[in-house]
């Protein structure tokens, strides 16, 4: 497979914005992973690379937040473990899925994603989350092993899964919230993209430079967490899923 100076420059872009959306909000892999696979990758690959970018972007977000004094180290970890386990169940499906079914799955979720950005379910169950923090400290770790689960399968909308259950379990402010979110990503990530590399599901050219977009992204996010919701960030979403969507239905019908 060739990829040129073009390729280069269109993901290192998509990962900028990538980045930028997943610290701020999510969605940056509903960017990414689509590009990916247009670029050629299997899917299975795509999803591998990917894990590249999002391993060094959280990084680089979680050292943003310690800058800006914003960290929970005790409580990211209770909730990280439940999700590494449950990472590697969901990284261990994906990386023999067939090309056709994980396309339709991510065009199905990318959809599913953006219906539940325009109805903001965080600001619909206000009343709820301000009073959270009334729940079992058992249900966070439980939610966040399925999370785990589809983190390691998909990974693409995992920051809206996770700013919905701390919003509603715990009553969190954004910030924090966003703070924990990279943390518990980043530590699932390690041990999906081991598993990833194991398979043989990275594409080594494309990763590190998707990966370098990620981080500089994720590093302006950090800078930029109290101001989530602008206008326009949420308009490019909207078309771009809309178009990777399109054309993930198309790959998948055409390769069943």
């Amino acid at each position: 497979m060739e990829f040129n100076l073009l390729h280069v420059v269109l993901l290192f872009g998509t990962g900028i914005a990538a980045g930028f959306l997943n610290t701020v909000a999510f969605g940056g892999s509903l960017l990414a992973l689509p590009m990916l696979i247009f670029l050629g990758l299997e899917s299975a690959v795509a999803n591998g690379t990917n894990r590249v970018a999002i391993f060094f972007q959280n990084f680089s977000a979680i050292m943003g937040f310690r800058r800006k004094g914003v960290s929970d180290f005790s409580y990211s970890i209770v909730l990280a473990v439940p999700a590494v386990i449950g990472a590697v169940i969901g990284a261990t499906i994906a990386v023999d899925i067939k090309d056709s079914v994980f396309n339709l799955i991510l065009a199905v979720v990318m959809i599913v994603m953006l219906v539940l950005t325009l109805l903001n379910p965080t600001e619909r169950l206000k009343d709820r989350i301000e009073s959270g923090g009334k729940h079992s400290k058992i249900i966070p770790i439980v939610v966040f092993f399925f999370i785990g689960i589809y983190g390691g399968f998909i990974q693409a909308g995992v920051g809206l899964l996770i700013i919905t259950a701390l919003r509603l379990l715990t009553g969190m402010d954004l910030v924090r919230t966003n703070a924990i979110k990279v943390f518990v990503i980043f530590f699932y990530t390690v041990v999906a993209l081991g598993i990833f590399i194991m398979e043989g599901k990275v594409n080594w050219y494309l990763g590190p430079t998707l990966a370098v977009g990620n981080a500089c992204g994720a590093w302006l996010g950090s800078h930029w967490a109290v101001e989530k919701g602008d206008k326009w960030i949420k308009v490019m979403l909207i078309v771009a899923v809309i178009a990777f969507a399109i054309r993930l239905v198309w790959l998948s019908v055409r390769g069943a």
